[in-house]
C-alpha cells in the first residue's frame, strides 16, 4: 500500500501542475526562431564528465548529451536505453545486452568496451563513489554482451545505473583527448551534442541526427548561464530565455511570472530537500549540543514561510517524504525554543554564545534563509556573519576538511528514489567531501546501518534499518533538514511538451514550440 502511495504521488510529480495565471488569455507573439530553445540556470556546470561531478546543473547537461544504459521513466519505473535487456545471473553478477544501433556524436559504434570503461572508472571515482562505487569490475563477453559484477549484493543498482553519473563515454575518444578537454568537448550518445562552451556564461547544443531513441524537434539548445533571479525572471518576460528552471528560488517572482500574459507556471513535489549543514570538525560545532541549540533557536516554518513563500513544506527527517523510507512524522520534531537554545549553549561552555558564519552560494532562497538565520540566531547570543560564495568555488570549499565552512546551505536529490542515495551519500563515514558528507560527519553505528541496508534485500527490513539510521542522524544533528522542496519552473507559453521529472532530469529533445 505505501508503495501504491508513493507510486501515486511520482505520478503527479512527474506530471507537473499547471499554476494558475499567465500564458492562456493573449496571444504570445510570433517566434522567429522556431529551431533554437533557450534555457537560463542559476549557476553553471561544474563538469561535462559524468564521473567527475554530481551536481544538478552539470547533470541536466549530462541528460541531454549522454545515456545510461537503464532509465527512470516518469514514473520512476525502469525501462531500456543502451542495454535492451539484462538479468541478474546471481545477487552480485548483472548480465547486460546492449543495443547494436547506437553511435557515439563521433560516430564511433558503441561497444561493450565502451561500457566496460565508463563504469570501471566511475567505480573509482570519488565524485560518485556512493553510485558507482559498489562494482568490483565489469568483464566484456563479446561486443554487445557484459557482465558487471557487484563487490555485495545491492538492492537498487538499477536505479543507479539510471543516474547520469553512469551515463556511457566513449573510450577512444576520452583517450585520445584527456580528461580536461573532454570536459569541454563531451562525446556521448546523447539527443544533444555540445558545440560550444563559454565558462561563466553558456553552454550550446545541437541536435545529434544519429540519435537511437526519438530525435530532438528543436534543433539548438543554449544553457545560459544567469544567477541573478530577477534578471532571469526579466528575460523570460521579454521571450530572451524560454525557460525558466527552478523559479522556486525566488519564491516572490512567482505570482509576477503567473500574472503575465505570456509565461505559463508549472509546480510539482520533488525528491529533494534543502539542509543547512554543519562542519562537524569545527569547533564549537563539533559539540552535539551546540548542534541542537542552533535547532532549537530557528523557527524553520517562519523562515521557509519568507525565503520559500509557503512552497514545500519544513523538513522532519534526513529524507524528503516523498522518498521511499522517509521517517518523516516519525521521529520527534525539534520545536522553536531559544530558552531551550541558551541552555543547551551554556551546557556546552558557550552562556554568551560564540560567532560563527553561514556561507551561502547565489541563490536567493539560500540567502534570505541566512540573512533570517542570522537574526534569529543573535537572539541567543549567536553571532552569525553571512558569506555569498560562487557556486564552484563553494561546492569546492564545502568539500574539503580544510574548507574553512563553518556552517553552510545546500540542497539534495534523492535521485534513484532509494534511501541509499539520500543516507549514505550525505551520512556514511567513507563519504567526507565531494561524494556528499561536507558535515565530515562520523557516527560508527550509522555506517554499520548504511551499509547493511544497502545489501539487504528484504523491504520491510531494510525499511526499518534506515529508520534506526535516521533516528540517530535526527538526534545527533549533523544537519538541519530545513525544506523539503517544491519544484516550480518557468516557461513561455508557446512551449509544448514539457514535463517535469521526479528526479529534476528534464528532457529538452522532446520539446517544441506551438
Amino acid at each position: 500500500m505505501k508503495r501504491m502511495i508513493i507510486l501515486a504521488l511520482v505520478l503527479v510529480i512527474a506530471a507537473g501542475t499547471l499554476m494558475a495565471g499567465g500564458g492562456r488569455d493573449t496571444a504570445a507573439p510570433v517566434r522567429e526562431n522556431r529551431d533554437r530553445l533557450v534555457v537560463a540556470t542559476a549557476a553553471m556546470a561544474r563538469n561535462l564528465d559524468p564521473a567527475l561531478s554530481n551536481d544538478m546543473p552539470s547533470a541536466r547537461i549530462h541528460n541531454q548529451i549522454y545515456d545510461t544504459l537503464v532509465v527512470a521513466d516518469y514514473d520512476m519505473s525502469i525501462l531500456p536505453s543502451l542495454a535492451e535487456r539484462w538479468v541478474f545471473d546471481s545477487p552480485t553478477a548483472l548480465r547486460m545486452f546492449l543495443r547494436r544501433d547506437i553511435r557515439f556524436h563521433n560516430n564511433d559504434v558503441l561497444t561493450a568496451r565502451d561500457v566496460q570503461f565508463t563504469l570501471e572508472r566511475a567505480a573509482v571515482s570519488p565524485e560518485i563513489a556512493h553510485i558507482t562505487g559498489m562494482i568490483r569490475n565489469v568483464q566484456v563477453v563479446n561486443d554487445h554482451e557484459v557482465v558487471i559484477n557487484l563487490q555485495y549484493p545491492y538492492a537498487p543498482f538499477l536505479s543507479n545505473l539510471a543516474h547520469t553519473a553512469s551515463s556511457i563515454v566513449n573510450q577512444r575518444a576520452l583517450t585520445a583527448m584527456g580528461e580536461t578537454a573532454h570536459s569541454l568537448n563531451p562525446v556521448g550518445t546523447g539527443p544533444y551534442r555540445v558545440t560550444n562552451v563559454v565558462t561563466g556564461d553558456r553552454i550550446e547544443l545541437t541536435r545529434w541526427d544519429g540519435y537511437h531513441g526519438t530525435p530532438a524537434i528543436i534543433r539548438d539548445v543554449v544553457v545560459r548561464v544567469i544567477p541573478d533571479p530577477p534578471t532571469r525572471l526579466l528575460e523570460l518576460e521579454t521571450g530572451g530565455i524560454d525557460i525558466y528552471w527552478e523559479l522556486h528560488v525566488a519564491p516572490q517572482d512567482i505570482p509576477r511570472a503567473q500574472a503575465h500574459p505570456h509565461i505559463n507556471v508549472m509546480s510539482g513535489p520533488a525528491l529533494s530537500l534543502t539542509y543547512i549543514g554543519f562542519n562537524t570538525l569545527n569547533p564549537p560545532l563539533n559539540d552535539m549540543r551546540v548542534r541542537q541549540a542552533i535547532i532549537y533557536a530557528l523557527d524553520l516554518d517562519a523562515i521557509n514561510r519568507v525565503a520559500y513563500a509557503g512552497l514545500g513544506s519544513t523538513g522532519q527527517a534526513p529524507l524528503n517524504p516523498t522518498v521511499w523510507g522517509s521517517a518523516a512524522g516519525r521521529l520527534p520534531p525539534y520545536q522553536f525554543n531559544q530558552a531551550r537554545a541558551r541552555q543547551l549553549l551554556a551546557e556546552a561552555g558557550h552562556p554568551n554564545g560564540f560567532a560563527t558564519t553561514i556561507f551561502v552560494n547565489e541563490n536567493q532562497a539560500r540567502i534570505d534563509t541566512a540573512e533570517i538565520m542570522q537574526g534569529m540566531l543573535a537572539q541567543v547570543g549567536i553571532r552569525a556573519e553571512v558569506r555569498i560564495v560562487e557556486w564552484g568555488a563553494y561546492l569546492d570549499m564545502t568539500s574539503r576538511r580544510d574548507g574553512g565552512h563553518t556552517m553552510f546551505i545546500l540542497g539534495w536529490n534523492t535521485v534513484t528514489g532509494d534511501p541509499d542515495y539520500g543516507l549514505y551519500s550525505l551520512f556514511h563515514s567513507s563519504m567526507h567531501g565531494a561524494p556528499g558528507n561536507r558535515m565530515f560527519y562520523t557516527n560508527a553505528q550509522v555506517d554499520r546501518l548504511l551499509d547493511a541496508g544497502r545489501q539487504e534485500t528484504n523491504p520491510a527490513r531494510r525499511e526499518q534499518i534506515y529508520f534506526e539510521a535516521q533516528q540517530i542522524i535526527h538526534r545527533e544533528a549533523p544537519w538541519i533538514s530545513q525544506w523539503n522542496a517544491e519544484n516550480v519552473h518557468g516557461l513561455r507559453s508557446d512551449v509544448r511538451g514539457y514535463r517535469l521529472h521526479p528526479n529534476g532530469r528534464e528532457r529538452l529533445w522532446l520539446l517544441s514550440f506551438e
